[in-house]
């Protein structure tokens, strides 16, 4: 795991090794063991490209320097994250004729682009954002594997082409237009967070999940060549034991390949069953106790460390506990904004990010269960959506609107999960809907907070384009394409490389998603509480308590917080006179729910924390 940093630049935009070192070390957070720099300049001279890396070293650690050339000096590479079985696509290569000098993974990813050119891409089964130099076709290859575990973000610019594993050396470029995109504004105060490709600065993209880009002669072009199984196959398995016996098949496989390290590595344990999973099916491969970290808080109520400890205790693993404390959380909130580039969309980033710094004294990388739900149906919309074109059959849109809406949105927050289903349930907008699903505000509501109608039509309609039968099926690929690589799995890579720590997510498998998108949908959340494979799977394994444990999610009590020590904090963030984001939002509205939250009349810690972090990215950021 890395970071990686870049530039095309034309003859007029030419910059020297001092820039190229001094914007790819910011992102020495991701790699504190190693850096390297290269500068070349195409053949007609018309063009600079830069490669900057940073190394955190798990795979081949002595031999694996980057940029990595090719023997012959024709490919030059850098790369953020790992190829999983890049052992087995060594041994092909070998066979092929193919000679290496190191036992890296990047020298393998070399080789294989030399073998098969851009369809090298879907052979890689791992998670990877790169850049490679190809001297030969004087052209730079970007991509960014299947589900968008690894970020690459690009901006092009007159004359420039910039690109990174984050967004602050984009922005810190010399010259760079820091334009804020007032569209992504609406998108993120809808979705709590900013669906690619669009971020908060007009100029920066993300490159999307499965796709790669070639830059050459001055035009970049991308191309997909990945889409999420689900939208592609025929659910073929009958027996529900031939289900079971599949999945822990290709999920031993998943964990397994993910524990190939040369050095020391862990888990993250929550105490739920799809971490404690990941933990019993690393303690079956591995010689030594598996060391395991678990975080949590003083407020009982929100700690799952009695859970965690019970999966400790069963697999005999070196558990490692961290109690979040509010000051401790307010000093990294706002490094935790600047690595993410953009709001922290989920409370839970910041004790994730807390936990890295924890878990990075003794290993460099830990594999966790972030996925599984979005893989194998474990939330209750995954088992609602089935049942709301039945609703809105029977409910006719005017009398959900005028009287079922009301009732709801006067509903207690304790009753939140009830206010979610029954708001969805009236939505008859697929877009729409998988924002109120998260707890996103409507449309009304926002064109209310901006005082301006708003553009709801996503930045990418691709996750709403499946055109499946299936309500499960159609839920989930939106879930992969846009929810997961969007907000999860960007928090996934950014809080846990905050800390200079790897995270491997076996959920995550391409293969393992082939696999369970073979089975019918009654397979995956036919049984109480979804995932029923997983449990089914899992029920000789884990302690009856983990799998049968209502799905908790993890919370942070930052609505107490909020009344208690952080008061002061929110009124200074929205409705003081050093607020910027008063000047954007409607000053009544900001007001409204500050009162009434701060008062205990209502709950809107949802809308309050994506307020204060937007507010915390543009003064971090001063977008203009």
């Amino acid at each position: 795991m890395c970071g990686i940093f870049g530039w095309v630049l034309g003859a007029a935009t030419h910059q020297d090794r001092k820039t190229l070192v001094s914007l790819t070390d910011l992102l020495a957070h991701r790699g504190p063991d190693g850096s390297g720099y290269r500068l070349y300049k195409t053949t007609d001279e018309r063009f600079q490209i830069g490669l900057g890396h940073r190394r955190l070293s798990i795979i081949d650690i002595g031999g694996g320097a980057q940029p990595m050339s090719s023997e012959d000096g024709r490919f030059t590479l850098i790369l953020n994250g790992e190829i999983y079985n890049y052992l087995e696509l060594r041994e092909e290569l070998v066979a092929l004729g193919h000679r290496f000098r190191t036992n890296s993974d990047t020298e393998v990813l070399i080789e294989a682009y030399r073998a098969w050119q851009l369809h090298a891409v879907r052979r890689l089964r791992g998670m990877f954002g790169f850049a490679l130099w190809d001297e030969a076709e004087q052209r730079l290859v970007l991509a960014r594997d299947a589900f968008g575990k690894k970020p690459l973000f690009l901006a092009e610019l007159q004359g420039v082409l910039l690109f990174g594993s984050e967004i602050e050396p984009l922005v810190q470029f010399p010259g760079f237009n820091r334009a804020f995109d007032s569209e992504a504004l609406g998108h993120y105060l809808l979705n709590r967070y900013v669906p690619g490709p669009s971020t908060f600065f007009r100029t920066v993209k993300k490159l999307q999940p499965g796709h790669y880009a070639v830059w050459q002669g001055g035009t970049l072009r991308t191309t997909r060549y990945f889409t999420p199984p689900f939208a592609t196959t025929v659910p073929d398995v009958k027996s529900f034991d031939d289900a079971i016996r599949l999945f822990e098949g290709a999920f031993d496989e998943a964990v397994r390949i993910r524990m190939r390290s040369d050095a020391p590595f862990g888990a993250y344990l929550s105490g739920g069953i799809d971490s404690s999973a990941v933990v019993a099916t690393m303690v079956r491969h591995s010689a030594e106790p598996v060391r395991t970290f678990s975080v949590g808080f003083r407020e009982a109520e929100y700690s799952e460390l009695d859970h965690a400890r019970v999966v400790s205790g069963q697999f005999g693993t070196i558990h490692n506990e961290l109690f979040v404390e509010p000051d401790s959380f307010m000093e990294h909130w706002s490094t935790a904004v600047l690595r993410r580039g953009a709001p922290v969309s989920e409370t839970s980033d910041i004790p994730i990010f807390m936990l890295s710094e924890m878990a990075s004294s003794s290993v460099k990388m830990v594999l966790t269960g972030e996925g599984a739900d979005e893989l194998m149906g474990g939330y209750p919309k995954h088992r609602a959506e089935q049942w709301i074109g039945l609703y809105q059959w029977l409910m006719p849109r005017l009398l959900h609107e005028r009287l079922i809406y009301p009732l709801v949105r006067s509903l207690p927050y304790g009753m939140r999960r009830i206010k979610i289903l029954a708001l969805a349930a009236g939505e008859r907008d697929l877009v729409n809907r998988m924002r109120v699903w998260f707890g996103g505000t409507t449309v009304a509501e926002v064109e209310a907070m901006l005082g301006r109608p708003l553009s709801a039509t996503p930045p990418d309609v691709y996750p709403y384009s499946s055109g499946l039968k299936s309500s499960l099926r159609r839920t989930l690929f939106f879930d992969q394409t846009s929810w997961l690589p969007d907000d999860l799995l960007e928090r996934g890579d950014r809080m846990m490389m905050a800390g200079s720590i790897e995270g491997r997510m076996p959920f995550m498998d391409t293969i393992l998603a082939g696999v369970v998108a073979r089975f019918p949908d009654q397979f995956l959340t036919g049984g109480k509480g979804g995932k029923t494979v997983l449990r089914a799977a899992m029920d000789k394994i884990l302690p009856p308590e983990i799998v049968r444990r209502k799905k908790i999610g993890f919370r942070v009590p930052i609505g107490e917080w909020f009344r208690g020590p952080y008061r002061d904090f929110v009124q200074d963030m929205l409705v003081s006179e050093t607020s910027s984001l008063a000047q954007m939002i409607s000053g009544p509205g900001l007001r409204r729910l500050v009162t009434e939250h701060l008062s205990g009349r209502q709950n809107h810690e949802k809308n309050l924390w994506s307020l204060i972090n937007l507010e915390i990215f543009l003064r971090t950021f001063k977008c203009t």
